[in-house]
């Protein structure tokens, strides 16, 4: 697959434009997008990603147009992933809802940079040792066993505040307990103080590049053309944002997600460990020949991935089915937001935070006057 060096700059430039479009359009004024915004957005970014696999379809040839689609449905799927810790890491530094979104776009981007570098290094890794698929391969099946067993064991998640980065951070800069909207950092007393905000981002930037070592390899099993793995990584990308306000109160439900990509990293490492047998050349196996073992290809890999989610999402919902239907609520799919001061109250039907009383409250916590009259302060959106 030749991809001369104009198509990259210009593909980068399409998902450039699309990033700043985004912030310019819907994050710059602080605001919780509406259900029919975020699904009216993940939509048109499925659509767009969709189109981009019929242009490597046209364009190059129907192999690769496969190796698209899986790539981009696995790294959706792997991003879904993400939603939870995003969330954990929102809930932990207490961010208002009105203000998650400037958080996550800047720390999307952030994590399509860092996985530009780890696909480059990627791509110079491969090109010089093609035996590095053994490492892939028993890195994703580790990675498998291990979400497996977590999700199994039900292992406790680890506080993001305890992260040794955000523990530094807190130790060498001065940081403010409130926000100041959606501001990172704000002057006061000529000393210049950063936000709650902050933190979340540094944490979210430091998680993306953990995440990008399960990410890449998992995509580098699919397709060894870097222009795929990063047009895949960065279309995943795009989008998620608004997905995960469109599935806020739903990533709850499906219970087996865990188990579901624990699968689909498992099948991909088994895939990975056959290519490298496949094209051995490691002495001490089979006196270095190659290894006679079948592959598998790409269509498999797409019906295979599909069916894993598929299964997935069927599964979970007849169990939250059959849980509400015993009686068994999920707390957690309860809304809640926060105040600027960073605590933290229930959600009514009409978006506003209310207290213990049922009484709407202000962005800083404050019970609203007349209750009847202008309520744009705590509103949610």
């Amino acid at each position: 697959m030749s991809v001369p060096l104009w198509i990259w700059l210009l593909t980068g430039a399409v998902i450039a434009g699309f990033f700043v479009f985004d912030f310019v359009s819907h994050v710059r004024t602080p605001h919780e997008p509406t259900i029919k915004e975020s699904a009216w957005w993940s939509a048109f970014y499925i659509g767009l990603a969709l189109a981009f696999g019929g242009v490597v379809w046209g364009v190059w040839d129907g192999e690769h147009g496969m190796q698209y689609l899986t790539g981009y449905i696995t790294e959706k799927a792997l991003s879904v992933d993400n939603l939870f810790v995003f969330a954990l890491i929102f809930g932990a530094f207490k961010i208002p809802r009105r203000y998650q979104q400037k958080v996550l776009l800047i720390g999307i981007v952030m994590a399509l940079i860092f996985r530009l570098v780890f696909i480059l290094m990627g791509a110079t890794i491969i090109a010089a040792w093609s035996d590095v698929f053994y490492i892939f391969a028993l890195f994703l099946l580790a990675m498998a066993a291990k979400t497996f067993w977590d999700e199994a064991t039900d292992a406790e998640e680890t506080d993001p505040k305890d992260m040794k980065v955000v523990q530094w951070l807190g130790k060498v800069i001065p940081i403010s307990d409130s926000y100041r909207r959606d501001h990172l950092w704000f002057k006061e007393g000529g000393k210049r103080h950063f936000t709650p905000l902050f933190l979340a981002l540094v944490t979210i930037g430091f998680v993306d590049v953990l995440f990008a070592l399960d990410s890449i390899p998992a995509i580098y099993g699919i397709t060894t053309e870097a222009f795929l793995v990063f047009t895949t990584n960065a279309f995943s990308l795009m989008g998620l944002r608004q997905l995960y306000f469109l599935l806020d109160g739903l990533l709850d439900r499906v219970v087996y997600l865990a188990y579901g990509l624990s699968a689909i990293l498992g099948f991909i490492g088994v895939k990975l460990l056959l290519h490298a047998l496949h094209e051995n050349n490691i002495p001490f196996i089979n006196g270095g020949e190659n290894v006679h073992v079948p592959e598998i290809n790409t269509t498999v890999s797409l019906l295979v991935i599909l069916g894993i989610l598929v299964v997935t999402v069927v599964a979970s919902l007849i169990k939250d089915r059959r849980d509400r239907a015993n009686g068994q609520v999920n707390e957690k799919a309860r809304k809640t937001d926060y105040d600027d001061h960073g605590n933290k109250h229930y959600v009514d039907e009409n978006g506003y935070m209310i207290d213990e009383h049922g009484n709407e409250l202000d962005w800083d916590g404050n019970v609203l006057e007349g209750q009847g009259g202008d309520k744009t302060g705590g509103h949610a959106h």
